[in-house]
């Protein structure tokens, strides 16, 4: 087991997370990238990354709906895996039970954000991360454009990753569903 199977495997005990979590799941591994770059900021102010090929898809995708009259915002991009732990330690002591996380946010070491090949995006006038997105010019935008810049929807409806339905989250195609081979 490499180093960093075995910080992942830790924290998914000190959170009392199964150790079949991922193959009941059918999430792999996603393991961070070498190297970041910065991609903006989000709709909070704050400093986003992705991985340098994500980056400049991630910034095509977007000027071409800016040239379609629509704005993607970014909301989130690369999340560290300890980023990812700060979620599930700020909501378990919000008492939010651990079940309930698993159905939003994906475990340390299992979100697409570690890969640095994934966004959440908003658009105006919509709440951010939220089923409305689906009913915005952005995101059928995105169901007929996103594949020519290599982006697809990681968690539609009834998906099999026990992830709750996600229009917002979109990664790059050779992100982590081609890390299993």
């Amino acid at each position: 087991m490499s180093a960093y199977a075995e910080r992942i495997a830790q924290h998914l005990q000190e959170l009392g997370i199964t150790t079949s979590y991922a193959a009941d799941r059918g999430l792999p591994l996603c393991e961070e990238p070498a190297e970041v770059v910065l991609v903006g900021l989000d709709i909070f102010g704050r400093a986003r990354h992705l991985e340098p090929t994500a980056a400049r898809k991630w910034s095509e995708m977007r000027d071409a709906a800016r040239a379609d009259g629509l704005d993607l915002l970014l909301v989130s991009a690369f999340r560290s895996v300890d980023y990812q732990r700060a979620i599930f330690d700020r909501k378990l002591s919000q008492g939010v039970p651990i079940e309930e996380i698993l159905r939003i946010n994906a475990a340390p070491g299992f979100s697409e954000h570690h890969t640095g090949r994934a966004v959440d995006i908003a658009t105006r006038g919509c709440p951010p991360l939220t089923e409305a997105f689906d009913a915005t010019e952005a995101f059928v935008w995105l169901t007929k454009h996103a594949g020519r810049f290599n982006f697809v929807l990681s968690y539609p409806r009834d998906n099999p990753f026990g992830i709750v339905y996600e229009p917002w989250h979109w990664a790059m195609e050779s992100g982590i569903r081609n890390q299993e081979s």
